[in-house]
């Protein structure tokens, strides 16, 4: 079925299970707002943590197009840097208290693979999902439930989804979590409820959110990330260009190339920031003995690649993207020499961030990883944190990839059900592990540091703070990242420094001789993602009744 609504007075059609960043894109439109500073933003991470691609939607401001599905008849317009004051009335939602046995947060490979093993262990599990359809970002499921698996991959997802839902896995989709208290109690806003969740046993599995490159042009409309691009197309069947450029380290930016081209993408630049994989032979070898069937998926990968006429540039970094009459001009740098190219769309992925706000809250002990620059989460071997009948799996743990989530998530699910281990889980995973840091070594690279950044490059894109305007800050010898965000309001916008703060608490250790570590970054609050004041009002009532 199609649907149309309006963008701007100019009416879009689109199918009825596209989110409004998909039609929008579909229909060649990039920039969806604009900034305090009138610069112009649109889709970039894809996946609602960015909050650049937000639109006004029938009169309500600030929602975001890449998580809004189109509906027949919306008025979207492109959002002002200040919508007025005088909005519509909040949407009303029921409150509603669970108490499930297990409650998992996160949809994708670790967290379904949980709720399998809770539920077999005969634990009642209820599952909170901020995607229309559950899958997560590697398994990233079809808004059609009609449609066709692209590939194996997906199709596994779609086969996990609904093992957990058989197994009897209450599923609620298009719920964000904005608030975690001790006990441990969840907050959440679905479209047309608030619930406040207290269960016997928490499992985190919240993923992973993409690192782009801070170089100038970076906050351009048509830059994206690499899991953004490969959403549009693997859900809503959307490239994010006709002509595209994908710039990164680590094997997703080979994947995602593969699965634009045969969309129909003229593939401009594949550039991978490491060595080509034959000069580290050895880590290779390694990958290959540790899982046969992964390795040669790779390989595969690669030669479809080259009889696209399709071959990675390695050695090769970004330096600098411009907004032309053509498209987007990125100037990058290969083996010590420059080139440009011109483009409708630049996708970049250096890596990845975990996305662990809500252990962060909950008071986890956590522990700096140098190797991938983030923070590692303190587990045991059922991956049960520090703080009590709380479990963390996955990407949000710290990076390990979506094999070894799937077995944590079996560890876990069991154990936060009270069942026993199974020994056969814990070989798996030490060979999925083994497997990734093979595939790291393969893709090591040397990438620019923080302080590299060129002056004119925003640092914050949501409060649009400068390295230049940092780098000012910083001369008055602030003593700790909180004085730096009142200095500046870096890491005051509404994606609440995921971008900015892993930047800024290196630079600042480094400057202050200290190691890095949880208080280094800016502290986590509630509400850890914007929320409207009705749900807040909704979810202190139960509070107090609770309290009564």
């Amino acid at each position: 079925m199609t649907l149309f609504f309006t963008f701007d007075d100019t009416e879009i059609s689109c199918a009825e299970t596209d989110s409004l960043a998909a039609a929008l894109t579909q229909a060649g439109y990039r920039a969806f707002r604009k900034t305090e500073k009138d610069a112009q933003r649109g889709v970039f991470c894809g996946m609602g943590v960015c909050q650049d691609c937000l639109v006004t939607v029938d009169g309500r401001p600030n929602q975001r197009a890449c998580m809004t599905p189109a509906r027949d008849g919306m008025v979207v317009q492109t959002q002002v840097a200040r919508p007025p004051l005088t909005a519509p009335a909040q949407v009303l939602r029921r409150a509603q208290k669970l108490t499930p046995d297990v409650l998992i947060v996160g949809g994708g490979a670790g967290g379904l693979s949980a709720a399998i093993a809770a539920r077999e262990a005969g634990a009642e599990v209820v599952l909170l999902d901020e995607r229309k359809v559950p899958g997560g970002q590697y398994f990233k499921q079809s808004g059609d439930p009609r449609a066709t698996p692209l590939d194996t991959q997906q199709a596994s997802g779609k086969a996990l989804v609904e093992a957990a839902l058989t197994a009897g896995t209450r599923i609620l989709a298009q719920t964000e979590v904005w608030g975690a208290f001790d006990g441990p109690q969840i907050m959440a806003t679905a479209p047309d409820a608030v619930y406040a969740i207290a269960p016997r046993t928490l499992i985190i599995a919240t993923g992973a959110y993409e690192r782009p490159l801070m170089i100038p042009g970076w906050t351009l409309p048509g830059v994206m990330t690499v899991g953004a691009a490969q959403t549009l197309w693997r859900s809503y069947r959307t490239l994010p260009g006709k002509r595209v450029a994908l710039f990164g380290n680590g094997p997703l930016v080979a994947q995602v190339a593969l699965e634009l081209a045969d969309g129909g993408a003229d593939v401009a630049v594949l550039a991978e920031a490491a060595a080509a994989p034959w000069r580290r032979a050895p880590a290779a070898l390694d990958m290959m003995r540790r899982d046969p069937a992964l390795a040669r998926k790779g390989i595969a990968m690669l030669a479809n690649l080259r009889r696209k006429g399709i071959r990675a540039r390695h050695d090769t970094l970004p330096s600098e993207i411009r907004k032309t009459e053509k498209g987007l001009h990125v100037r990058y740098v290969q083996g010590g020499a420059e080139r440009s190219v011109t483009v409708d769309a630049v996708c970049l992925n250096f890596g990845f961030q975990p996305q662990n706000e809500i252990l962060r809250l909950l008071g986890a002990d956590m522990q700096y990883d140098p190797r991938f620059d983030h923070l590692r989460v303190t587990r045991s071997r059922t991956c049960e944190t520090s703080v009590s009948n709380v479990f963390s799996i996955g990407d949000c743990s710290g990076l390990g990839g979506a094999p070894a989530a799937m077995v944590e998530g079996r560890i876990a699910g069991r154990a936060a059900a009270g069942a026993p281990p199974v020994p056969q889980d814990h070989d798996n995973l030490e060979r999925h592990r083994a497997f990734q840091q093979a595939l790291w070594r393969v893709y090591s690279a040397d990438l620019p540091r923080p302080e590299d950044i060129t002056p004119e490059t925003h640092v914050c894109r949501c409060e649009e703070v400068t390295k230049a305007e940092l780098d000012a800050a910083l001369a008055d010898d602030p003593t700790d990242i909180g004085a730096l965000k009142r200095a500046t309001r870096i890491g005051m916008g509404r994606c609440q420094g995921r971008y900015c703060a892993p930047v800024v608490a290196g630079i600042m250790a480094r400057r202050l001789g200290k190691p890095l570590e949880d208080l280094s970054y800016f502290a986590p609050r509630i509400p850890i993602k914007p929320v409207d004041i009705a749900a807040i009002t909704a979810a202190e009532t139960l509070l107090d009744q609770e309290d009564g």
